[in-house]
């Protein structure tokens, strides 16, 4: 089978085909798991930390990529509840030990056994992957492939950011970072918090423009300050100036979400932390770890009842390294989706 492989971590900056496309063997899959045909792959900013080493792959070569749509073409003799062609998702979460306190309160995505698919195992940027049964995702035939895959990271994770803000109806939410996982989470909670209001921070005017399109009532650049105090951020960037200009934006009380498996190294700008101005009133931090299969299910069901349709730019397998480089350079609009076979 074909895949984009990556071999050695890098600097995208030097560096702008740390992909290399490779023939690999056809996986088999174990008793319990599912042998996919994979139709397309989501590029996250998750595969630039993986790249540029922030968050480890645990070997190499590696095939990255975790917001996987494709069709069962075989399983093991344990595997019950699907059937052969059925179209399937694969998340960020690969497995988890499902025996440690965490785990045992739904809350598996703190597991210290966590595995994460694209990094940890082989993932969707193949013709091919193996996957656990229990960890495969019914995909409602409301969507496309191509509009499925990236409400498997960038959606999921942008459902569970939003749970983890708190906000109430009527509450004004911020969202810092306009790309893929942000335009779904201004739809959703358009739909789930009618009456609130929702600004927007971001980088570059085709960002703020794509997002008053979208419904916010206002956009400025990162470092602007918002017309009015927001109830709750949610943070997408990379990078660590958005957290301190959100802080700075935050009403007495109010939480930033930090949706981010890391930070690019940009911490000169943490000199800029005045306790006063961005932590004072009781103003809260809350990070994000990974998702569950519950947020990606529930996540799924909500998508299909609001008639949600991600932003999507496609592109070919043999192309990974161009979107990935566009990502990199900040040039969105939705998600990037990488399409590999039919």
């Amino acid at each position: 089978m074909k895949a984009m492989v990556l071999e050695s971590l890098c600097d995208l900056k030097q560096n702008r085909t740390p992909l290399r496309c490779l023939e690999l063997p056809q996986p088999k899959p174990a008793d319990d798991e599912l042998l996919l045909k994979v139709s397309v792959c989501g590029v996250c900013h998750t595969e630039l930390d993986e790249i540029e080493g922030r968050t480890l792959p645990s070997r190499l070569p590696m095939v990255l990529g975790h917001q996987v749509i494709g069709r069962v073409v075989d399983m093991g003799p344990q595997v019950r509840g699907f059937r052969r062609d059925e179209r399937v998702g694969v998340a960020w979460i690969f497995t988890a030990c499902g025996q440690c306190k965490f785990c045992l309160a739904g809350n598996e995505n703190l597991c210290p056994d966590f595995a994460a698919t694209g990094r940890d195992a082989n993932g969707g940027y193949a013709e091919y992957m193996t996957v656990s049964a229990d960890f495969a995702h019914a995909i409602p035939d409301a969507f496309t492939d191509e509009q499925a895959a990236p409400l498997l990271c960038a959606g999921a994770i942008g459902y569970r950011s939003l749970r983890l803000t708190g906000l109430k109806n009527g509450q004004r939410l911020g969202l810092t970072g306009f790309g893929a996982s942000a335009h779904l989470v201004l739809e959703m909670a358009k739909h789930l918090f009618p009456v609130s209001d929702i600004y927007v921070f971001a980088r570059s005017a085709e960002e703020r423009g794509f997002a008053l399109e979208l419904g916010a009532v206002w956009a400025g650049e990162t470092t602007q300050r918002a017309p009015e105090k927001l109830d709750a951020i949610i943070d997408t960037t990379p990078a660590w100036l958005p957290i301190v200009e959100a802080l700075a934006n935050l009403e007495a009380g109010g939480r930033l979400v930090i949706n981010a498996i890391r930070k690019e190294n940009d911490r000169d700008s943490l000199l800029t932390l005045d306790y006063p101005q961005h932590l004072w009133r009781e103003k809260e931090i809350k990070s994000v770890a990974n998702i569950t299969r519950r947020d990606v299910a529930e996540f799924l069901s909500l998508a299909a009842e609001m008639k949600l349709r991600p932003t999507v730019q496609v592109f070919e397998l043999a192309q990974a390294n161009e979107a990935l480089l566009e990502l990199k350079m900040g040039k969105i609009r939705g998600a990037k989706v990488l399409r590999i076979g039919q």
